[in-house]
């Protein structure tokens, strides 16, 4: 007998990454195989109340879904547990790490991705980072601080141009570039905007590339890296959604032997995190040097129609839809 899976969608949250979260949803729930699923939606909102969504998709394209046709959601976890699998894409703090897939382990409810701890950390990035230093993977020079730090302290520790970005968040919000000591104190100021805890990296001109894994019946799969073109100087979030001249390719000129150890990093840092279902791994790749960096692993990468995961995993053979089964079929 053929069973029809029951999925909800859950999209939003309290996070600086709302509205890229409504926009992937949107592309997912144009892409799910209707005839293998039946789906609903849920949306959260910024002061974290829950919400069944119907109505017309264009809502969540234009960042408006509160003023459509929804229905508050009184008791959540007693809804949720009217679903076969939840299919989180919670970008952000709050739906990305850890939070919320504690939630749904603690009442036993089936959901694609990462669980708790893998979120957690892999959502954290000061944390995230001393993974991946126990796995022997080379970053770039860099530290963490909270309230107590100094100024010459970091000046001291790592030369300029210095890249400084909240330790908790995504889309290349709150990201700036600092050149100085002025703009270094400014660009910590807008990080702390997003988290009190505040990575600090040595800026370096190099490739970044990005590489997709997708848990599939066991066998972990890895497409060949892709590449960012960024409008701006380095890939903050009005490059990545705003202006349109940024674009992402999948290079053919990346020496095979980086290729190779790229995905030979992005596995084990997988298998390093006890990762599940899927995940973005970035990489920086310094031509000169030959030096192959590991930037940071994304959880629940972005699922939009210009997003580099599906786009990576089509290169692979797998397209959209197939994607999207292959993740719900999965848990």
């Amino acid at each position: 007998m053929f069973f029809i899976k029951k999925v909800l969608i859950v999209f939003g949250g309290n996070s600086s990454e709302h509205y890229v979260s409504c926009k992937s949803a949107k592309s997912i729930i144009e892409n799910i195989d209707k005839k293998l699923f039946k789906y609903e939606i849920a949306g959260i909102d910024f002061d974290d109340t829950w919400y069944k969504f119907s109505d017309d998709l264009i809502h969540l394209e234009k960042d408006n879904w509160k003023e459509a046709n929804v229905l508050k959601i009184d008791n959540i976890v007693s809804f949720l547990k009217g679903f076969d699998v939840i299919f989180p894409i919670t970008h952000g703090t709050g739906g990305e790490d850890g939070k919320l897939q504690g939630m749904l382990e603690l009442f036993n409810i089936p959901f694609v991705g990462c669980k708790t701890l893998a979120s957690s950390i892999g959502m954290d990035k000061a944390m995230s980072k001393i993974i991946f230093d126990s796995l022997n993977i080379k970053q770039v020079p860099y530290m963490v601080i909270n309230d107590d730090y100094k100024i010459n302290d970091i000046m001291e520790k790592i030369e300029f141009p210095i890249i400084v970005k909240p330790a908790n968040g995504g889309s290349s919000i709150g990201i700036s570039k600092a050149n100085d000591k002025k703009e270094l104190i400014k660009a910590i100021k807008e990080a702390k905007k997003y988290d009190g805890k505040v990575i600090i990296e040595k800026f370096i001109r190099s490739r970044e590339l990005e590489v997709a894994i997708l848990e599939n019946k066991g066998n972990i799969l890895c497409s060949n890296p892709g590449e960012i073109k960024s409008a701006n100087e380095f890939y903050d979030y009005d490059a990545k959604y705003v202006n349109a001249s940024s674009y992402t390719t999948i290079p053919d000129d990346i020496p095979l032997s980086v290729v190779d150890k790229i995905k030979e990093y992005a596995k084990k840092i997988f298998k390093g995190l006890n990762c599940n279902g899927y995940a973005r791994v970035d990489f920086f790749y310094d031509e000169e040097s030959k030096e192959i960096y590991i930037n940071e692993i994304n959880t629940i990468p972005g699922f939009t129609s210009i997003s580099m995961y599906p786009k990576l995993i089509e290169s692979i053979g797998i397209n959209y839809t197939d994607l999207i089964t292959i993740l719900i079929n999965n848990v």
